[in-house]
């Protein structure tokens, strides 16, 4: 592990991932093209540079429920973003992802994916997690499905699809 890196209060866990939040150092070094040393080589990639623009407009992207960093356990390496489009639409809130290039292939996405979704349902009034995706692009698509989301509706003129989680039921004793 980098000497970077170190797990804070905030972070959420996976086998080979954490989900940090973005701070705001991160945000402006994604702005002015800086390329700190715990960086992936190809990060941040194109969305990550548009999310980046849109936190001054949707400051709480950045808080708890809102966008973190995709960071590898083993080298400490940020590798993409995920986030929650923060706050929830009636009880729904939207998921987005992106891993960079080099490290596709591995399930960082779906890992995250499913992380972040079962994390979506602490908070306070959230019932559904959603995402949009392209019909042309099943890799997206397959992420989402081993995420545990499920697809609800396409829209044939848009060429989407619509998927979804919710909760799981409380088991009872």
């Amino acid at each position: 592990m980098s000497s970077f890196f170190s797990m804070t209060d905030t972070d959420l866990a996976t086998d080979r991932l954490v989900l940090r939040r973005w701070t705001p150092s991160e945000v402006t070094a994604v702005l002015d093209g800086a390329r700190p040393a715990h960086w992936a080589e190809d990060f941040p990639a194109e969305g990550d540079h548009v999310i980046a623009g849109l936190f001054a407009e949707h400051p709480a992207w950045l808080g708890q429920y809102g966008h973190r960093q995709v960071i590898e356990r083993a080298g400490g390496l940020v590798v993409g973003s995920i986030g929650l489009f923060w706050p929830p639409d009636n009880g729904a809130l939207e998921i987005g992802y992106g891993i960079v290039a080099s490290r596709r292939g591995r399930g960082y996405a779906t890992e995250a994916t499913r992380a972040l979704t079962e994390f979506a349902f602490t908070a306070p009034g959230v019932h559904t997690v959603h995402a949009t995706v392209e019909l042309a692009n099943p890799s997206s698509i397959r992420v989402l499905e081993k995420a545990g989301l499920q697809c609800w509706s396409t829209e044939a003129e848009e060429n989407t699809a619509r998927y979804r989680a919710t909760p799981p039921a409380p088991t009872q004793r």
